[in-house]
């Protein structure tokens, strides 16, 4: 019985090295083909330039940089008040039998190919904005609604977590001391499942950060920095996609590069709500 329960426990040690290995492998491949042009251009150069023209040796990303900020924050300013509303309906307000319901569709949303989200943008939300707003409508505004729509799973998700690990406790003395439950949710609950809220925030901006394929089709991949929402953009994600199959040499090293900014990024990010997830867990 032990050699088995040992047997088991190597099993699990060793599956779970190997994910680590492999995640340690593309960031080294990544790194050892992204960093050098980085090194002869300059970082700096590299990632304050405002022109991207691979073909005549320029490589400056900043455009799509700035571009990946507006997106990503346009997504979370849509996602996030609507999916901290979300979880708070599902778990201080609506009945037994609606949750039931809410929370298998938002689960669902999270399972839709992203290539589907942005042909509804493409069909649906880019001609609402081009028509009653102006602009071509392949802008920010379209990508970061439809990003927006894409991380809310994820917000709605943790943060409904978070609301629930407040102890029932806590809501049961707001109103024994004469609280309305608005009040309770708004002075207690909410203020008490603040740190898992803000890990939902940043593992949804990490969550848009990454996508690719639903803001290629409707940002509008211009290499340029946006002046406003109704401005086309690129971001960086997009702009490895869009180039990597052709390219070559210097290029390819250029993309690589624009990788691993895209990865230090999310890993930021990812640390931030690691360190966020840390602090909000109680000492034994």
């Amino acid at each position: 019985m032990k050699t088995k329960e040992w047997l088991i426990e190597k099993t699990l040690l060793l599956m779970a090295l190997s994910a680590v290995a492999m995640l340690a492998l593309i960031a080294i491949f990544v790194f050892i083909e992204g960093t050098p042009i980085m090194a002869r251009e300059g970082l700096g150069h590299f990632l304050l330039g405002r022109k991207w023209a691979p073909t005549k040796g320029s490589f400056g990303i900043f455009p799509m940089i700035v571009g990946s900020v507006w997106v990503t924050i346009g997504a979370l300013v849509i996602a996030g008040p609507l999916g901290l509303a979300c979880a708070v309906f599902l778990v201080e307000i609506a009945p037994r039998k609606v949750a039931d319901i809410v929370r298998p569709a938002i689960q669902l949303l999270a399972g839709i190919p992203s290539v589907v989200y942005g042909f509804v943008g493409i069909v649906v939300l880019v001609p609402l904005i081009r028509e009653h707003l102006g602009g071509p409508g392949l802008s920010v505004l379209a990508a970061s609604i439809i990003l927006g729509v894409m991380v809310l799973p994820t917000v709605i998700s943790i943060s409904q977590d978070a609301l629930e690990a407040v102890p029932r406790t806590y809501k049961e003395g707001a109103l024994a001391l004469g609280c309305t439950h608005w009040q309770a949710i708004t002075r207690v609950i909410l203020p008490a499942a603040r740190p898992g809220i803000t890990v939902a925030i940043v593992l949804g901006l990490g969550r848009a950060i990454g996508e690719t394929m639903a803001v290629i089709m409707v940002v509008g991949n211009a290499v340029k920095v946006p002046a406003g929402l109704l401005d086309p953009a690129r971001t960086l994600t997009s702009n490895i996609a869009l180039e990597m199959a052709y390219a070559g040499g210097d290029h390819r090293e250029a993309l690589f590069a624009t990788g691993v900014v895209l990865f230090m990024f999310i890993m930021l990010l990812n640390s931030l709500a690691a360190l966020r997830f840390g602090r909000r867990r109680p000492s034994p």
